[in-house]
């Protein structure tokens, strides 16, 4: 097994025992789906936004399905390297992606993807929608979006803010915050949500636009300063902390999400049963009430063509946004 695949517990393992039964079938009989380890290939480092989220739904999913999920953590590329394992991965429904809001920008970002985004991968359901903050260090003497615009306007080209690659969620919603507040900030990439973080703690950069899920700590140990989520509500686990439209700043709002995906040649039967067992393990309180409090909103009713149309309408809204706004891959 290689080095990066993580169980989602122990408990998935255990949960073999009971299906003994229905596994025991006459000779030539075909086997139900799944008879061994299902592997989920994940876009972002251990610890980031889709790895949290894929780590928690990953147990009860495992326990449902009966066998182990493993987690592979293959960063870089805004998640098409991840995306393009996925693409490619034998259609036996045993190898899972995770599409999230940097992958839909990708193509216009990465105009050579050995894999076409809407014919090469099928999506299965929709998790969550990821919720972001502006957040800034604590020794940037700022207490919202307007002292935040002002400081960068008195000191032009001085401020930073940090992200997890050209082409992420971070790094657009920095720029859109750039050009909307007409001030100079430099942008400061990271190779994922970890190394950013340390950064803004360790006073490197001084701010950043990321999940609530990576940034949530240093909030509550009062190093980090929230001074408004770029969503379009409210978070349920910030309920103080402003949209930017309430701050004042308009034409700023936007949400990650994260949906499981399959290769397109993975039959429909199977795109369905893990659908349906996704809806299940998100249903459960527990896991909705492990999401919310780091800033995720659970999708309870997410179907395949409902997760497809949500691709197809993100691709378009991006590939737009990234023109516009003239970000590029290098």
């Amino acid at each position: 097994m290689k080095t990066g695949f993580r169980y989602l517990g122990l408990a998935c393992v255990l949960t073999v025992a009971p299906w003994g039964s229905a596994l025991a079938q006459p000779a030539g009989a075909p086997q139900a789906y799944p008879t061994h380890a299902i592997r989920w290939i994940l876009p972002g480092a251990p610890g980031s936004p889709p790895d949290v989220a894929a780590r928690i739904v990953g147990v009860p999913l495992a326990l449902a399905l009966g066998q182990p999920v493993i987690v592979d953590n293959r960063p870089g590329a805004s998640g098409t390297i991840a995306l393009a394992a996925v693409a490619k991965a034998a259609p036996d429904g045993y190898t899972f992606g995770m599409l999230s809001m940097p992958q839909a920008a990708a193509p216009a970002l990465y105009p050579q993807l050995p894999y076409d985004t809407d014919r090469d991968l099928a999506p299965v359901a929709q998790l969550v929608w990821n919720l972001s903050l502006l957040v800034v260090r604590s020794g940037i003497p700022v207490r919202s979006v307007n002292e935040l615009i002002a400081a960068a306007k008195a000191k032009p080209g001085q401020l930073t803010f940090a992200s997890v690659g050209n082409g992420s969620l971070p790094h657009i919603a920095g720029e859109l915050f750039r050009q909307r507040a007409g001030i100079d900030i430099r942008h400061i990439p990271f190779k994922s949500g970890p190394p950013a973080f340390a950064a803004l703690m360790g006073d490197q950069v001084d701010m950043f636009i990321s999940g609530a899920s990576t940034v949530s700590t240093g909030i509550l140990s009062g190093k980090l300063r929230a001074l408004a989520t770029v969503s379009p509500s409210r978070l349920a686990a910030f309920p103080e902390v402003p949209t930017m439209a309430e701050a004042g700043l308009k034409g700023i709002e936007m949400r990650d999400w994260f949906a499981m995906t399959a290769a397109a040649s993975v039959p429909g039967n199977i795109i369905e049963r893990m659908a349906a067992e996704i809806r299940k393990a998100i249903a459960l309180s527990e896991v909705g009430a492990r999401l919310r409090a780091i800033g995720m909103e659970p999708v309870l009713d997410s179907t395949p063509e409902q997760a497809r149309a949500l691709v197809r309408s993100e691709l378009q809204r991006w590939a737009a946004v990234v023109r516009e706004a003239g970000i590029r891959a290098d």
